[in-house]
């Protein structure tokens, strides 16, 4: 076999697999929505919660009216994010929108809970697996899912941030229209929920922290994080801007579980070192993760 030929089956196998995650987040977006958003009018942000409120007034199916919202979107997503992302993102916006009026219109799916409350946390979990299954995919489901993305492409702020900025405005409109404090109250939940989901999707769930020490005693932290900590790291070669002298600062990736310990040790060996503390989504290499999931 050569090379063009096994370059070619690897594309495809990896179209496939993108195509089956838009068809899966797809199935648990509509879901749902047909579950928990529509029975409960919970207006999540976006054309979907433009369609939930006109569903609302004049009872016109939800799928429908995302699908109708979503194509002058669509051809700017085309425009901006490439033909192949337009090419995914189509089969995403119109499975999904689909599957909403197939399992709420057709199978008449009866709502999971009658506790509004339940409904909005369990809605913004399925729609934030579904959309961070879909943008895995690099697919998008339209609507301010796809300008989320835009944004995110030209600022680097994390995607589910993006979507909250856009969707806030849309989900207090959701008071207004439904003359009610707590129809917004909910969305937000929705809202909050579905966007840390996406993240932890797209980023994964880490129990790693970074962490950063600048000590005159860094020989023996350096032996605590090697051998109590049972972690390595590295001694990055630094020079103090006020007093001008030449120090190592030791760089870390420790289980969060021992940032206790750590932050102990530092802190009876040298009171005043600086300990520097990060969140870190991915960590890769040896004793870690070996690859990112795709």
């Amino acid at each position: 076999m050569n090379v063009k030929a096994i370059a070619a089956k690897s594309v495809f196998w990896k179209e496939t697999r993108d195509m089956a995650k838009i068809v899966l987040g797809s199935v648990i977006m509509g879901l749902g929505y047909a579950l928990f958003l529509i029975p409960h009018h919970l207006v999540p942000g976006g054309v979907s919660g433009i369609a939930i409120i006109l569903n609302y007034f004049f009872n016109l199916p939800v799928g429908v009216l995302i699908l109708i919202f979503n194509i002058p979107i669509f051809a700017l997503g085309v425009r901006f994010m490439g033909g192949r992302y337009g090419a995914k993102s189509l089969v995403g916006m119109v499975l999904s929108s689909l599957l909403i009026d197939f399992f709420y219109e057709i199978l008449k799916l009866p709502s999971a809970t009658e506790n509004p409350l339940l409904a909005a946390i369990y809605s913004g979990v399925c729609i934030g697996i579904g959309l961070g299954i879909i943008f895995r995919s690099k697919a998008s489901t339209g609507g301010t899912d796809t300008i989320g993305q835009m944004i995110s492409k030209w600022t680097g702020i994390t995607v589910g941030m993006a979507i909250m900025a856009v969707d806030f405005v849309i989900i207090s409109a959701s008071g207004l229209s439904f003359h009610s404090w707590e129809a917004p109250l909910y969305g937000y939940i929705v809202l909050y929920i579905s966007t840390w989901v996406i993240d932890l999707i797209l980023e994964g769930w880490n129990h790693n922290k970074m962490v950063l020490i600048n000590s005159t005693e860094g020989k023996r932290i350096e032996e605590f994080i090697l051998f109590t900590l049972n972690r390595g790291g590295t001694a990055l070669k630094s020079r103090s801007m006020y007093l001008k002298r030449d120090r190592e600062i030791l760089m870390s990736v420790i289980h969060r579980k021992q940032i206790p310990e750590l932050r102990e040790f530092v802190k009876e060996t040298d009171p005043d070192a600086f300990l520097i503390i990060f969140d870190t989504y991915a960590v890769l290499g040896r004793g870690f993760r070996s690859h990112l999931v795709s």
